[in-house]
Formats: C-alpha cells, sequence, structure tokens
C-alpha cells in the first residue's frame, strides 16, 4: 500500500530538519511518525541513519534492534546493526549476532560471506576462510568475490602463492573481474616481477580507462629517463580527465611527482607533490600538533623504569623488531637481513597495534594498569599469531615502522627482545614522507613543518626509550648503510646474535616479498643517491628546515 500524503508530507518535513542540522526536532518529528505505525521500518532506518550520520552510537543500536524486530525476515536490516556493532568497536558481539543469524538462515550465503569479513579483522583465518567457503558452497552470487577475498586472506597469511592460485580462481569465473586482477598485480609487485605486474595494470586500464590507481602503478615502476617518457602524457591527459575525481587525482599526482623527481625536474616535482598532498590534507584528519606533545609526553612520564619492572615478564624469547619514521630505511634493511639463511622477512606485520587494541583498549590507560599476567598473555598471543603466520620460520621480522610508539610493550614481553631502530638524516626523511602517499590516517605526513614536528615527538619517544633499555635497540644509520653496507650490516647481524653470511649483501634477487609502499626502491640495490635529497627541495621547504636543524644537517 502506497504511503499516504499527509505520511509523505510529514516524512519530508522530518528529512529537512535532519539536513538543516536541527537534530532535535528531526528526531521528534521521527519518533512521532513511528509511533504512528505508518512505513515504520521506513522511518526506523531513516532515524538510524541520523544517528550513524552524527556519531550517536548508542541511539543508533537501540533503533536497529528495534528495526530488526519490525522486519525480522529482513536480512539487510541485521546486517546494519551487525556492521554498526563493528564500527563502535563491538566486532565480537557482531560476530556473534552473525553467527545466530546463520543458525536460524543456514542457507543465506550473504551472511556466511559477511562474517568472514569480521573473522579476518579478528585474525580467525581459519574461521574466515571456513565462511568463505560456505558462502560459495551456498551459491552466493559472484563468487569471484568471495575468491578474491580468499585470496587477500591467504596474502595476509603471507602465503603468496594460494593467494595466486585463488586470484585465477576468481579471474576464471570473470576474466575481467578488476580487484582480482589488481591484487595479483601488486602480488607481482610483491615478488619484484615487474613485467608481469605492469601487463596486468595495462589489462586493467584496457578494461577501465579510470581505474587511475593502475596507471599510478605503472609510473611507479617505469624508469623514466626525460619528460619524453610516454607515461607523462598518460599522467597528463588522466589528470585531464580525473577533475571530478579526488582519490584518483592524488594517485596521478603523487606518480608524476616522482616521475619529475625521477628525470631532476625538481620544480615541477614540488608542485605536484604539493597539489596531491593538499588533496590528501582534506582526506585526512588534522594534525594536531598540541594533541602529539601531549600523547609524547604521557607515554613518557607513564612508562617509566618502575612500571617496567612491575609488569616485564620472565620470557626467554627474543623476537626482532624493525622501526622507524616511515622512510627512514626499514624496509632496505629487513630486505638485506632477509638474504640470510636464517632469518624470514615478516614485512609489514600489524600484530603489534592489533594486540594493543585487542587487549589494552582503551591505550594507554589499560597498559598502564596492566598485570605481569595481562603482559604475559599478550606476549603469548604474539607469538602464536607469528607461528601461525610463518609455521617453524625461527627468526622472523616483524618490520612495521610505526612500532617505535609501543617499544614498552614489546620489551615488556620480551626483556630478550631485538630492537633495530633505523635513522636517517631528519630532512631526508621529510621530504620523502611529503612525497609518498601513506595513507588518511596520517594528518601529518601533508605538510613539511608538521612531518617536522611529528619527526620531533619522535625522537623525544626514542630517546627515552633508549634510556630505558638502551641494550635492546640497535641504531643503522641509513646514510651510512648506503654508502658502505658491509660493516653497518655485520653490526645488525652480530645484534641479532647471527653468523655472517656473505649472501646477504645481494639481496635484490631474494625470494622475500616486499610488502611496503617502496615495493621497487628496495629491489634496485645499494645506493647513495637519496642521501642529501632533500637540498634539491630547500627553497620549497620553509619553516620545516629550521624544525629540522641540526649540526647534521647543515
Amino acid at each position: 500500500m502506497a504511503a499516504s500524503p499527509e505520511f509523505r508530507t510529514a516524512f519530508d518535513r522530518a528529512r529537512r530538519l535532519r539536513e538543516a542540522g536541527r537534530l532535535q526536532e528531526a528526531e521528534t518529528a521521527y519518533r512521532e511518525l513511528a509511533a504512528a505505525g505508518e512505513e515504520r521500518p521506513a522511518v526506523l532506518e531513516a532515524l538510524a541513519d541520523m544517528y550513524l550520520e552524527n556519531g550517536l552510537a548508542r541511539p543508533a543500536l537501540e533503533t536497529l534492534s528495534a528495526l530488526t524486530r519490525e522486519a525480522p525476515d529482513n536480512l539487510y536490516y541485521h546486517s546494519r546493526l551487525a556492521w554498526t556493532l563493528d564500527a563502535v568497536g563491538r566486532t565480537e558481539t557482531a560476530i556473534e549476532y552473525f553467527e545466530r543469524l546463520i543458525e536460524a538462515q543456514p542457507d543465506a550465503a550473504d551472511l556466511h560471506f559477511n562474517v568472514a569479513l569480521l573473522y579476518r579483522k579478528l585474525k580467525r583465518y581459519e574461521d574466515a576462510v571456513a565462511a568463505y567457503r560456505q558462502a560459495l558452497e551456498k551459491e552466493i552470487d559472484r563468487p569471484q568475490e568471495v575468491w578474491s577475498n580468499l585470496g587477500v586472506l591467504s596474502a595476509d597469511r603471507r602465503r603468496p602463492q594460494e593467494a595466486r592460485s585463488h586470484y585465477e580462481e576468481a579471474l576464471s569465473i570473470d576474466p575481467g573481474y578488476v580487484p582480482a586482477l589488481f591484487n595479483l598485480a601488486g602480488l607481482e609487485e610483491e615478488a619484484g616481477d615487474r613485467e608481469a605486474a605492469m601487463a596486468l595494470y595495462e589489462r586493467i586500464l584496457e578494461l577501465d580507462p579510470r581505474h587511475w590507481e593502475s596507471l599510478a602503478r605503472i609510473a611507479y615502476a617505469t624508469r623514466a629517463g626525460n619528460a619524453d617518457d610516454p607515461v607523462f602524457a598518460r599522467l597528463h591527459r588522466g589528470l585531464e580527465s580525473a577533475t571530478d575525481d579526488a582519490e584518483g587525482r592524488e594517485a596521478l599526482l603523487f606518480a608524476l611527482g616522482k616521475l619529475q623527481d625521477d628525470i631532476g625536474d625538481y620544480e615541477r616535482a614540488f608542485e605536484s607533490y604539493r597539489e596531491g598532498n593538499e588533496i590528501a590534507r582534506r582526506q585526512s584528519p588534522p594534525y594536531d600538533r598540541n594533541a602529539a606533545e601531549n600523547a609524547a609526553g604521557s607515554l613518557i612520564a607513564t612508562f617509566d623504569a618502575d612500571w617496567l619492572r612491575r609488569v616485564e615478564t620472565d620470557r626467554e624469547e627474543t623476537p626482532v623488531f624493525i622501526c622507524g619514521m616511515f622512510r627512514s630505511g626499514s624496509s632496505l634493511i629487513e630486505q638485506i637481513l632477509a638474504g640470510h639463511s636464517a632469518v624470514t622477512g615478516g614485512s609489514e606485520l600489524d600484530l603489534l597495534p592489533w594486540l594493543v587494541q585487542r587487549q589494552f583498549a582503551p591505550y594507554p590507560d589499560r597498559l598502564a594498569s596492566a598485570s605481569r599476567e595481562d603482559v604475559d598473555r599478550a606476549a603469548g598471543e604474539y607469538l602464536g599469531r607469528l607461528e601461525e603466520l610463518f609455521p617453524g620460520a625461527g627468526l622472523v621480522t616483524d618490520k612495521r615502522p610505526d612500532n617505535f610508539l609501543y617499544l614498552h610493550l614489546v620489551r615488556a614481553m620480551f626483556p630478550g627482545a631485538r630492537i633495530v631502530y633505523t635513522h636517517r638524516a631528519p630532512r631526508d626523511v621529510c621530504v620523502s614522507i611529503y612525497f609518498q602517499r601513506l595513507g588518511a590516517n596520517l594528518g601529518y605526513a601533508t605538510d613539511p613543518a608538521d612531518i617536522a614536528h611529528y619527526y620531533g615527538q619522535h625522537e623525544r619517544l626514542i630517546r627515552h626509550w633508549q634510556g630505558l633499555f638502551g641494550e635492546n635497540i640497535h641504531t643503522v644509520d641509513y646514510d651510512a648503510l648506503v654508502a658502505d653496507p658491509e660493516p653497518v650490516v655485520r653490526e645488525v647481524v652480530a645484534f641479532l646474535g647471527l653468523d655472517w653470511d656473505p649472501a646477504i649483501l645481494d639481496f635484490t634477487d631474494t625470494e622475500h616479498h616486499v610488502k611496503t609502499a617502496s615495493v621497487w626502491q628496495v629491489r634496485e640495490g645499494l645506493h647513495a643517491g637519496s642521501s642529501g635529497r632533500w637540498r634539491h627541495y630547500e627553497r620549497y621547504l620553509g619553516p620545516a628546515l629550521e624544525m629540522l636543524d641540526g649540526p647534521d644537517e647543515r
């Protein structure tokens, strides 16, 4: 039955109040309509949308719960409730909700697919695989999406050959399925097969000429000798076409800046990076310098020698962590170490941040009050996850630059942990970060002065950790490494307690999959071309240089 004219008028009035930001009046209008009973599910859904748009989690959950009671057979409403539970940090509750739905409707393929996504989030990998398999068995629409997701799951688990086979299965169902093609191209990049990756990106562009991320990846993999290289014209045409696509323009501008830097056109390169960063800044949380200073100060004040003595375990394991500022050489040193016969490169692991979120939220307050048993439990979980990813691997490097934020937890979990800290000339770090798309969650990365400020807070923390447990930390100087690698690498190998392996310096052909933004740079061999790179851009950096001034920078 069609809605009455009176309902449509009242519903439209509530919508206009909501759009005008008059939330209390809109809420009253929606609730009056819901009480009247006409088109009640549509009213409740609009009310839930309003709550979610304004970050009102509790009333949103209450309204979505009422909506599922109103329409108990509507899987869309149930799924929205589960995803909202996940969005407010109640992922385990969301999983339980999906599992109850599956018990009631075991043949609903979409439910199996949705719960698989949440299993992956909690690193319940076997459960996620089983759920995806169930979705396939129940003959889900678009099975190619499931196979592609299985490939991503295998890549998460550091099983590249298995991931490849899943992507290929997706493509056997739909040869033009772009997500599988793009994921497979990324896998080829990680393996160092430039030609195969480029061919796949070109295939994507044949199917979707506006897939700007693929064009950007082609540019990153291109060794352009001069501005006449055809890739420049392709990027410029892309920018002309992507006027209404902010994310696409950002990708193309960073790629163009990279190529302009390669050929020494530094003025145009900086302009491309500046414009790309302006787009990125609009999509990133603003960087709050006071908040950053307070956060660093709180960590320093809270996690001191007394805290460490109170919570440190008596574990004898000595896992290896590689960290430092982004773009400071952490990927390079891991790639070198992965050439050692006793070392497995773990690449970009997220185990520490995941553990903190899972076991010590709200952080840092929960960790500050943690017991030795809490920390030991976290250590066991860490080792279990590492073994799951790299069964029987022995020494695995956990390389994640921003793990410097959690070194106090590392030392508490593993008193014998070996931490390799990479240091690079601050001005070069500043330029390199500004020239790299690092994601929307790093608000400081889009402005040189903010990068310089964040660098200062990072240094405060590192000095504090070195004062607390400096015996666990070995510093690798990037510039010394690229200038004369063997003595630097010998020191790292000795610090890790390993015998010298001459093959370690021939690292460009290693089979280690490089899961990092610098995927091509680390395979190009050692050279000092990036040391002092900031000098090409000195006149553009403004106050950032003054903030980074030091005796080694002049």
